[in-house]
C-alpha cells in the first residue's frame, strides 16, 4: 500500500465526513488527520470565499486512486483539493 497526502477545501464542515467514508469504501486507510479550521480565499472559488481546510495522511492501493480522483472529480461540494504521494 502506498501512503497518500490529502488536502481539501469545503464550503461546510458536514460533508468532510463523507469525503473521509469515501477513502474508507475504497480501502483507504487513514492514518492522521487535521481540521485547519475555516479561512478566507484570496480570490473566489465556485462563489465562495471561505473554506474550511482539511488534511488526512492515508494509506490505499495504487489501483484505487484512479477511483477516488474520480469520485473526488464529481463531487460538486469539493471546492479544491490536493493529492500527493508520499515517498518518504
Amino acid at each position: 500500500m502506498s501512503r497518500y497526502e490529502f488536502t481539501f477545501l469545503l464550503p461546510e464542515e458536514a460533508e468532510a465526513k463523507n469525503i473521509k467514508e469515501l477513502v474508507k469504501s475504497l480501502n483507504g486507510k487513514i492514518e492522521e488527520e487535521e481540521k485547519w479550521g475555516k479561512k478566507d480565499l484570496v480570490y473566489s472559488i465556485k462563489k465562495n470565499i471561505s473554506a474550511y481546510y482539511f488534511h488526512l495522511l492515508f494509506s490505499m492501493e495504487q489501483k484505487n486512486i484512479n477511483e477516488l480522483k474520480k469520485k473526488l472529480n464529481f463531487n460538486e461540494k469539493l471546492i479544491r483539493y490536493l493529492l500527493l504521494k508520499v515517498t518518504r
